[in-house]
């Protein structure tokens, strides 16, 4: 990046002290270093190629660009140097942060864990070990707040565990003996006694991490069929260059004349007008999307999102904002009424750092509820929050717990009010109503708590004095904008969107049918994700990936173009990711997909001109005589053509004409 920086600010300040007529020696230097910041690295590459017996474009440009200096134009041979210069920098950046960022998600996994020697429930003693140590059946201890080394099956404790980083699932997920957890994940408030079922290189975020490593080299096979162009290309340029100089010179011509003449034809024959050709439209629609809020990383990148032909989305934090928000209040049959319900529940769970707890939070000081302080909290991981407010006893969390209430037995005790948890054998976090002794409003929990968790969204009970009040619905809010994206990506790639998330069916289903999603596939882990895409590009689609979090990267370097949400997107899906999004407007993705597929026309329109002007010149050249001023002339006019027609989608109308398109 510092050669080609300092290659491109020589020629911005040769160029005009060439252009007013400024002596040799004010911008001869400045060409020259021009000339030597920028072509040193890929000339050196290229003699390396031909050791290899191998001749690549870039040592073709920097022989074009030596040439042209050796007949005086060096504004040519310097804007040779400069392009090759800044794009090889910018590419060799984007794969050195790409690399940067997959080593660093092994940092989401713990270097070292707790391992324990347990007799029965007990914990006989214990040691830190390096995570490399652990093998498939030690247990390991995970202290609250900590994250898992390993991935393996709970044997003892109860918690939740935030699993957004594997899965994508908004809330954390309750753990109890039995439950599968992942490396890399974050333990909640529970201490948890983990089995280690799998080492360390084949957990699932080191698949992750094998994953995007692969997945980036299988675009590989375009890169290949380039190079194959670009390698009869400089060959028949090298072999036309010297037939034109070495011919002439065996049957007596002028070697002065013959060399100005074979110097023409490189100058006129090179790629730049080509190149340039290309570039314009690409970078002036990368430069009007940025304008806009959506971060496009190559030209390369331009060029591909207008090619899609089927689009999979993720959920949370892609389609939804990530953040869980109470969407529903049910009162059950108390005098509370629903701001009541809902300023007790606020109250208790002020004091709690759960996701679930700002939401309600949230929502009650937006109605302006008062919320008053309260006493003698508590906190029981897997279960909920517990507080004295006002002088009255108020219990928030799940619906049922499997081993017991706040206050009550184990399973199949009674707690406050009448509500019996779920017996042993019943399925976890069914609620069942004794027959006699139940408070007013009991009856209704199991209903109530059925019909929220069938809309998709998750059940919070409250308590308040041991009588159900209400039930909480929380759920995870659509970002402003997804429905419309959905269709409009719809109708530009003619294939209806898919939904690929790692959170549950029925919560996936629900969001389909606000954002008007046909195809759903839930509960898949990274590598089902990276499997779906694999097999639509192996049915011959363009899969477009959109999404925001470590589970989703592997996918987003499989997929023919990928797309994150900037704001809350993982470091990693950023820089897996071809694009950002980064004010996670919806709006922006059809719109930008629209500009490329402009940008793909105008670069087929630039390539006719470049070629109907390469192609004129080069037969003038050869079957007569074209003067070298007149050869440069139609050369940069060419290039000066082309670059205009591509700067048209720098405008303002260009973007709007991309969102009507959209």
């Amino acid at each position: 990046m510092r050669w080609a920086g300092l290659s491109a600010g020589a020629f911005l300040l040769a160029f005009p002290l060439d252009l007013a007529g400024a002596p040799g020696w004010a911008w001869g230097p400045l060409y020259a270093l021009c000339y030597v910041a920028g072509g040193w690295e890929p000339g050196w590459a290229g003699l390396m190629a031909l050791k290899e017996r191998s001749l690549d474009v870039d040592l073709l440009m920097i022989v074009a660009a030596v040439g042209a200096a050796a007949i005086g134009q060096f504004l040519d041979g310097g804007l040779l140097v400069v392009i090759f210069a800044v794009s090889g920098a910018l590419e060799a950046l984007a794969t050195r942060r790409t690399a940067d960022s997959v080593r660093g998600l092994l940092d989401l996994a713990p270097a070292t864990a707790v391992r324990v020697a347990s007799a029965g429930e007990e914990t006989v003693g214990e040691a830190v070990v390096a995570v490399g140590e652990l093998r498939v059946g030690d247990v390991v201890l995970v202290r609250p707040g900590e994250r898992l080394p390993a991935d393996g099956t709970v044997v003892h404790g109860v918690g939740e565990v935030d699993q957004a980083t594997i899965t994508g699932e908004p809330l954390p997920v309750h753990k109890a003996p039995g439950d599968e957890v992942f490396a890399g994940t974050l333990n909640g408030t529970g201490a948890l006694r983990v089995r280690v079922d799998k080492d360390a290189a084949d957990s699932v975020i080191a698949r992750i991490v094998g994953m995007v490593e692969e997945a980036s080299g299988t675009k590989a096979p375009t890169q290949l069929f380039i190079e194959k162009v670009e390698q009869r290309y400089s060959v028949g340029v090298v072999v036309a260059t010297l037939a034109l100089f070495l011919v002439p010179l065996a049957v007596g011509a002028d070697f002065t004349s013959t060399l100005l003449r074979a110097m023409t034809f490189m100058i006129v024959a090179s790629p730049c007008a080509v190149v340039l050709a290309t570039m314009p439209p690409l970078l002036s629609a990368i430069a009007n999307a940025g304008r806009h809020g959506v971060l496009v990383k190559s030209a390369v990148v331009m060029e591909r999102l207008g090619g899609v032909t089927r689009v999979a989305l993720d959920k949370t934090g892609t389609l939804t904002e990530g953040a869980p928000r109470v969407a529903e209040v049910r009162v059950l049959g108390t005098a509370c009424g629903e701001d009541g319900v809902l300023a007790a529940a606020a109250a208790a769970e002020y004091p709690s750092e759960h996701p679930v707890a700002r939401a309600v939070v949230a929502l009650a000081e937006e109605r302006g509820l008062r919320i008053d302080p309260a006493e003698e909290f508590s906190s029981e991981p897997g279960w909920g929050v517990r507080a004295v407010v006002g002088g009255r006893d108020v219990r928030v969390g799940r619906p049922g717990a499997r081993a017991g209430l706040p206050g009550g037995g184990g399973a199949g005790a009674v707690a406050p009010g009448g509500v019996e948890v779920a017996a042993a054998g019943r399925a976890e976090g069914e609620v069942v109503v004794a027959d006699a002794g139940v408070a007013p409003g009991a009856g209704r929990v199991a209903d109530a708590v059925d019909e929220v968790e069938g809309a998709g969204r998750t059940a919070v009970v409250v308590w308040v004095d041991g009588v159900p009040v209400g039930v909480l619905g929380v759920a995870d809010r659509v970002r402003a904008g997804a429905g419309e994206a959905v269709g409009a990506l719809g109708r530009l790639t003619g294939s209806a969107p898919v939904l690929l998330t790692g959170d549950n069916a029925r919560a996936a289903e629900r969001l389909a049918g606000e954002v008007g999603i046909t195809e759903v596939r839930a509960g898949l882990l990274p590598q089902d994700k990276v499997a779906a895409v694999r097999e639509w590009e192996a049915a011959g689609e363009k899969v477009l990936v959109v999404g925001d979090g470590v589970n989703d990267a592997p996918a987003l370097a499989a997929a023919h173009s990928g797309i994150a949400m900037g704001r809350a997107g993982s470091d990693l899906a950023l820089e897996t990711a071809d694009a950002v999004v980064v004010r996670d407007e919806w709006a922006t993705v059809p719109a930008v997909v629209a500009l490329s597929r402009r940008a793909r026309r105008l670069v087929v329109q630039n390539l006719v001109i470049a070629s109907v002007c390469i192609g004129v010149l080069v037969v003038w050249d050869l079957a007569g005589h074209l003067p070298l001023p007149l050869g440069v002339a139609g050369h940069e006019g060419s290039t000066v053509l082309v670059g205009l027609n591509g700067l048209r989608l720098l405008r303002e109308s260009a973007w709007r004409g991309a969102v009507r398109d959209a």
